[in-house]
């Protein structure tokens, strides 16, 4: 009895501590700006809320309709909770419940249903903080509430029968077999995803505001993830507004997309570093052996570059592991702006990054790795209004002249990054054999790091090439 004696009292001095010290809570560690607007979002959720439950008339239709929908909800949360969930942000069909909630009750249910939904997320799936989850619930209520206000303004909604009628709806909703006002229910659907998209990608900026709001707003994957999820919104809208009974037909298909979905993103994450957001040593690995193979059965060259960030367990013990992981993400950001969509970017481990260059000679890799030196420089981070920045040296080797796989293209680059490291470090060493005679290094020392640079670098140990490294990025990386 004494150990859970025990737990009961470590439980209760964890209740206390959370009711005597709020701020220790995780809400109250945020930045100030991302702060302020998390608590506008809820005030005006809650604003909104007790305004429409003021003016909205509790009919028994209307709460059945909204109790078999939350129970559709609940049904696709407990179909998939034995997946898990993606750490970080993620993805789900339930807006299609949401959207169908706007379209067809008062704005007060499209505000309360993501709090209920959202309540069983935390409960049965967890992993996101509870002021993550409030605010999200929040924003989405916003969305479904602009949304269900703007449809019912555009266009006269017929109310629904009382309970007795409801299975049969008399009269039945006809408004969605007139094409215009189907198409302000699409309309509408879009502008539930745009609100609901803005409210969090702003939150999401103040949190990285280093990072672009506009790759915060949308991108290609979340532009088809959102048009997904608004067209089986509108689907199941339509099905049910026939009938409710038809539910029944909707709820599986969209339980299967939602456990597809959440399926993907699974695979996703295990083959993504979370701090950086690039491909983990594994995954990267997998594909570039792949990218290897294929170039040696089609005779085309490739280049592998090690990165190693300089000093930078001297970052983490002046300003601490966090400003660490705020560098390491941002150097991954600028890796990735600076090549083609077609190289492999990965973190190798550490403050260690690697990257494929698919069909690229020695001269135009050193050319490339020069450059993403020199990117890599200007990244700074801001620490209590201080910048912080980091410098990288860069070891490369090339398929055919280095190895004739990737485990020695990376034994070649690993050595070309010590003899960068021992040479001053901030500089890039192309891969050179004992006994070389050429200099095989790149360096700061070059030139004026405001014009080009002249690049000696040795291709077979026995030539020297010139070439010029720009500062700006290359069209073709």
């Amino acid at each position: 009895m004494s150990a859970v004696q025990d737990v009961i009292r470590e439980r209760q001095r964890g209740i206390r501590r959370f009711v005597r010290w709020p701020w220790y809570w995780p809400l109250l560690t945020l930045p100030m700006p991302l702060l302020g607007y998390v608590l506008s979002v809820l005030l005006a959720y809650l604003a909104l809320a007790g305004w429409e439950l003021g003016r909205t008339p509790l009919r028994a239709g209307d709460i059945l309709l909204f109790g078999a929908l939350m129970a559709c909800g609940a049904v696709c949360i407990e179909a998939t909770r034995r997946l898990g969930q993606p750490a970080g942000v993620s993805r789900d069909l339930l807006s299609a419940w949401w959207l169908l909630v706007a379209l067809l009750l008062p704005p007060f249910y499209a505000l309360a249903a993501p709090a209920i939904l959202g309540v069983l997320l935390f409960v049965r799936v967890g992993r996101t903080p509870v002021y993550r989850r409030v605010f999200s619930s929040a924003a989405l209520g916003l969305a479904g509430a602009c949304t269900s206000i703007l449809f019912r303004w555009l266009t006269p909604v017929t109310q629904q029968g009382e309970a007795s009628r409801w299975l049969t709806y008399s009269p039945p909703q006809t408004w969605f077999v007139r094409p215009q006002q189907a198409a302000v229910a699409v309309g509408c659907a879009v502008v539930f995803a745009v609100v609901n998209t803005c409210l969090v990608a702003v939150a999401a900026w103040l949190a990285q505001p280093s990072a672009k709001l506009a790759d915060m707003l949308w991108d290609r994957e979340r532009m088809l993830l959102d048009l997904t999820e608004t067209c089986v919104g509108i689907l199941v809208t339509i099905t049910c507004a026939l009938s409710p009974l038809l539910l029944c037909v909707a709820l599986p298909p969209v339980v299967l997309l939602q456990r597809n979905l959440i399926h993907q993103q699974l695979k996703v994450a295990a083959r993504t570093d979370a701090k950086t957001g690039l491909l983990n040593a594994i995954a990267w690995q997998r594909e570039a052996d792949a990218e290897v193979a294929r170039a040696q059965r089609a005779g085309e060259p490739v280049a592998v570059l090690l990165a190693d960030v300089d000093h930078f367990k001297l970052v983490n013990d002046t300003h601490g592991h966090l400003t660490g992981d705020d560098v390491l993400r941002a150097l991954a950001d600028e890796l990735r702006r600076q090549v083609r969509e077609s190289d492999l970017v990965g973190r190798f481990g550490g403050e260690e990054f690697v990257i494929v260059l698919p069909r690229t000679q020695a001269e135009e890799a050193c050319r490339i790795a020069e450059r993403l030196r020199r990117s890599a420089a200007q990244v700074q981070v801001l620490v209590t209004g201080r910048a912080v920045g980091v410098t990288i040296s860069i070891g490369v080797a090339v398929l055919g002249c280095h190895g004739r796989d990737l485990f020695e293209l990376l034994a070649a680059a690993d050595l070309a990054l010590y003899r960068a490291k021992n040479t001053g470090r901030d500089r890039v060493c192309l891969y050179a054999p004992a006994g070389a005679g050429a200099d095989p290094d790149v360096g700061a020392n070059a030139a004026n790091p405001d014009t080009d640079a002249n690049v000696k670098v040795n291709v077979n140990a026995n030539a020297s090439l010139a070439a010029n490294a720009d500062t700006a990025p290359d069209t073709s990386h």
